[in-house]
């Protein structure tokens, strides 16, 4: 049985009437809640680091035009002014969007690289996803609580210079699709992100250290060939350690990755990858059986 299209795929026309609608639907539920946004800003850092963080802007993708890069970093140059110092207090809840705005021509975004639909693409404000995923990163090495996250579902691209685990980023697309946290600390923390050369920097501080420092670790990170294709699977778990004594308190399952891979399987590096019962795997068909 065929599926049933959705009002929006009907073209052009219907899909900006169920954009507006989806955007009108989240400044009401916005206005009806009880969640305070933060909109403080203060210019000198607080005192104590808690993560810091850098990421590589311009990387080299396959077909993908390089003048979509620099609009990328153009876009993220303004996003960064919005976002820099911003004080998050106890009680109080980050939006992407409410704090970074539309990102439109008007206000000088230019065309950059877009996902949608496990499809790259183009358009105005494209690439900051990268700012949002710096920030979840910070976010994640904290005691801060996230309260909105949009993953991308599929491997769009080989490692380039990745110093992350694979799939902790997120997907934000203006304004249905946010990266929210709060704050349900007893202390405000502060938001520092900036450009430097060709690097998205940021720093997540606070007045006083928090009793605990964590750590991310991925686990059985591998690619695999299954039935219906190639898939990049991992396991990352969230280390709670106490401060003082060093222990880990807790280890907690934040992200079980299943992702298809949509490049070019040639590019995936032949340690990675392996059979679903453990072995390595062979491409060539002839050394496979053998095995």
């Amino acid at each position: 049985m065929a599926r049933r299209k959705l009002f929006c795929e009907y073209g052009p026309v219907c899909y900006w009437i169920s954009l507006r609608k989806e955007r009108l639907l989240r400044r009401v539920r916005d206005l009806a809640g009880r969640q305070r946004f933060t909109s403080t800003r203060q210019a000198e850092p607080l005192p104590a680091l808690v993560k810091g963080h850098c990421s590589v802007i311009r990387r080299r993708l396959a077909g993908v035009d390089p003048q979509l890069q620099e609009g990328k970093a153009r876009n993220l140059e303004l996003a960064v002014a919005q976002v820099n110092g911003l004080i998050i207090a106890p009680g109080e809840t980050f939006s992407f969007w409410r704090t970074v705005g539309n990102a439109t021509r008007r206000r000088g975004y230019q065309e950059g690289l877009t996902i949608s639909g496990g499809q790259l693409g183009r358009g105005i404000g494209g690439g900051l996803c990268q700012l949002a995923n710096l920030i979840h990163w910070l976010v994640l090495n904290s005691p801060l609580t996230v309260t909105e996250l949009h993953h991308h579902s599929d491997a769009l691209f080989p490692d380039e210079r990745r110093t992350v685990p694979f799939g902790t980023g997120t997907s934000v697309f203006y304004n249905n699709v946010d990266y929210r946290f709060r704050n349900d600390t007893d202390q405000p923390v502060q938001l520092l992100v900036w450009l430097r050369e060709d690097e998205l920097c940021g720093e997540l501080r606070s007045l006083r250290p928090f009793p605990c420092r964590y750590r991310l670790v991925e686990e059985n990170s591998h690619y695999a060939r299954l039935d219906d294709g190639y898939y990049r699977l991992s396991q990352v778990y969230k280390l709670t350690i106490d401060r003082a004594s060093g222990g880990t308190l807790r280890r907690e399952l934040i992200l079980d990755n299943h992702s298809r891979v949509l490049f070019d399987p040639a590019l995936i590096p032949p340690e990675e990858l392996r059979r679903e019962d453990g072995g390595q795997w062979c491409p060539d068909p002839q050394k496979e059986n053998a095995v």
